[in-house]
């Protein structure tokens, strides 16, 4: 492993499965965590519910959002993850099955760092998200941890 740690929040298990396989046999092993609703997804982020407790230092790398989640839906979540000093510089990707302009422009404007529509194909679904890994883990230069 090289330290880095994705959060996929994904409320579809086929996908979630896909996509976190998907993901760990990409280039940089990372770890996957999986969280199958938007109130769950802020729990971890946040160390609140059943995830009270947990070492609030280690934020995800990248966090991987769909929209149409249950509870909390995706566009909430990322509304609240970039109104916290904490968190509104982790790198965000929408990955959602959802083509509407509107979750689009209100994604970006929310702060989306990227927006992917799913792809039906299960093997060009493996591949988006594996380039997704690669592309924000790998060859992005991410943030420096501090100045």
């Amino acid at each position: 492993m090289n330290g880095k740690r994705i959060l996929l929040v994904e409320n579809s298990e086929d996908d979630a499965d896909l996509a976190a396989r998907a993901l760990r046999k990409g280039k940089g092993s990372y770890e996957v965590v999986v969280a199958r609703d938007g109130a769950e997804a802020l729990d971890y982020v946040f160390g609140t519910g059943a995830y009270l407790g947990r070492d609030q230092r280690l934020l995800p790398a990248l966090i991987i959002l769909d929209l149409k989640l249950s509870q909390i839906d995706g566009l909430e979540v990322l509304r609240r993850l970039r109104a916290n000093a904490r968190t509104q510089l982790i790198p965000i990707v929408i990955l959602t099955a959802s083509h509407d302009p509107q979750d689009v422009f209100m994604a970006y404007r929310l702060g989306a760092n990227s927006y992917v529509c799913k792809p039906v194909n299960s093997n060009y679904f493996t591949e988006a998200v594996q380039q997704i890994g690669q592309y924000w883990l790998v060859l992005n230069e991410a943030l420096p941890a501090e100045l």
